[in-house]
């Protein structure tokens, strides 16, 4: 968890640190479909890079986690991924690292079956933690960076 912290703080410091070198090189991409109420952007774009905010599998019909349990949610959780790249015209392709937060560390096989259903080789570079909790009792969160 401190790993994770660490790196989290790393990536704020930086991101803060070319948004203010370069303010004319970042966009705060997000949709309309987007909670308005939640503090964060769906996609910041600075330069050409592009880091998403943590997805969890949040069935965007429902507004609740996906039903089938850690798959369901995985499946959910990329899918939400997919969906938010397309919506501002960018795909799957674009991400050139992962980092995947579980609850449980052996739903790690299981995972990587539905993360090969998204990306395909070269896959893009990726961590994986074990954490003891996740946004509205999400068993999985994935965040990730892009590259034009």
């Amino acid at each position: 968890m401190k790993t994770l912290i660490k790196t989290a703080l790393l990536a704020s410091v930086l991101l803060t640190s070319f948004a203010q070198a370069n303010p004319s090189n970042v966009d705060f991409l997000n949709t309309g479909k987007a909670n308005p109420n939640l503090p964060f952007s769906q996609i910041v774009k600075a330069g050409n890079t592009l880091y998403m905010s943590g997805q969890i599998g949040i069935n965007p019909a429902t507004g609740k986690l996906a039903a089938g349990g850690f798959e369901g949610e995985a499946k959910q959780t990329l899918e939400n991924i997919k969906r938010t790249l397309e919506q501002h015209n960018y795909s799957m392709s674009n991400i050139v690292k992962c980092t995947v937060m579980l609850t449980d560390i052996n739903d790690f096989k299981a995972f990587n079956a539905i993360y090969t259903q998204y990306f395909s080789a070269p896959y893009p570079a990726r961590s994986a933690f074990a954490v003891k909790a996740l946004a509205l009792d999400s068993v999985v969160e994935v965040e990730c960076i892009g590259s034009l």
